[in-house]
């Protein structure tokens, strides 16, 4: 290191710290920003009316009714969070081996879709395109001699994207990891009119036991016999098939790429960032909420500074958007 000799000894003549000293300097060389315009609110919704019904292992987390879903989009949009995501707890007789609901134009998703889109024309609607909440056993596809069946569910999921689109969706977000269904779910949209609306891919999500509380949340926690979803989810050993899968899906026609879970794989965001012209997003899923907020509880850290960082993590590793459950509390902090 460069030194220079004073009266008093030897000292760096480069001090990094200088820039630290003060709170205005810190903000002037701050490299990275979160503002709400960053973040995406994953909302659950439900059948019926009555108040929203607390998910137990998601503290905070509600399941709310279309209406009350409406009123809270409206609350999201006036935090200036631009997008938020609708995932559904289906009602257990409307499941079935096939998801045979998911394609319902008049289904729960399309339904709070066009609710939330009445009530804030402006914001923008994420819609899974999955199977798992619609099936009994849970999975993302039908279950053919044991298997899931991938292009079969592909022709499903078609169907399942273009009653999403046709209620107002906004953004469809493919999370199955099917081989071949963004290419397909271009082709379906396009066709029918539907050229302008938006795919972000879950491109790289991996087979992880993050997602426990979510599958809670929507009531898809079981699954069909010895099939697990480590047979179509990435193994979480593999970041080379990662950059393979995000290829595909843009080549596909994905306007949007997704990697999930987010802060354990934030080598996965920061290589698809480096790697790919198209904005990367991250979701900090159940599991990762769950454990700050169960840290927090037993007053093992300081939450608030936990989830902004967290938070920042994301950013500074490459991503354009995160879909994280503390997304209005974070909104709100950071307008005051």
């Amino acid at each position: 290191m460069e030194t220079i000799i004073t009266h008093s000894g030897q000292f760096p003549s480069t001090r990094l710290r200088r820039p630290r000293l003060q709170d205005w300097s810190r903000r002037l060389v701050r490299e990275h920003l979160l503002t709400p315009a960053d973040l995406i609110w994953p909302v659950f919704v439900r059948e019926g009316d009555g108040k929203p019904e607390a998910v137990e292992t998601l503290p905070g987390v509600f399941r709310h009714s279309i209406a009350d879903l409406a009123r809270e989009a409206k609350q999201a949009y006036d935090l200036g969070i631009p997008a938020i995501a609708i995932f559904p707890r289906i009602d257990q007789a409307d499941k079935d081996e096939d998801g045979t609901t998911a394609r319902n134009p008049d289904n729960l998703v399309c339904r709070a879709v066009r609710a939330v889109r009445d009530a804030v024309p402006e914001i923008g609607i994420i819609t899974d395109v999955a199977l798992d909440p619609f099936t009994t056993h849970g999975h993302d596809g039908v279950i053919r001699d044991g298997m899931v069946a991938n292009d079969e569910t592909v022709a499903i999921l078609t169907e399942q994207a273009l009653v999403q689109a046709q209620a107002g969706a906004s953004i469809i977000a493919p999370s199955d990891m099917m081989d071949g269904r963004i290419g397909a779910i271009r082709k379906m949209l396009d066709a029918h009119g539907h050229d302008n609306v938006l795919i972000m891919s879950y491109a790289a999500k991996y087979a992880s036991a993050f997602y426990g509380p979510f599958r809670d949340a929507v009531g898809a926690g079981k699954t069909a016999g010895n099939v697990g979803k480590d047979t179509y989810q990435m193994d979480p050993a593999n970041s080379d098939e990662a950059m393979r899968e995000i290829e595909l899906d843009i080549q596909e026609g994905a306007d949007f790429v997704m990697v999930k879970p987010g802060m354990p794989y934030l080598d996965i965001i920061q290589r698809a960032s480096q790697r790919f012209n198209v904005p990367v997003f991250a979701y900090q899923v159940s599991g990762e909420y769950a454990m700050i907020e169960a840290a927090a509880a037993a007053g093992g850290l300081d939450r608030d500074r936990i989830i902004a960082e967290a938070l920042m993590s994301f950013r500074r590793a490459g991503c354009r958007g995160i879909l994280t459950y503390h997304a209005k509390e974070m909104a709100q902090r950071l307008n005051d």
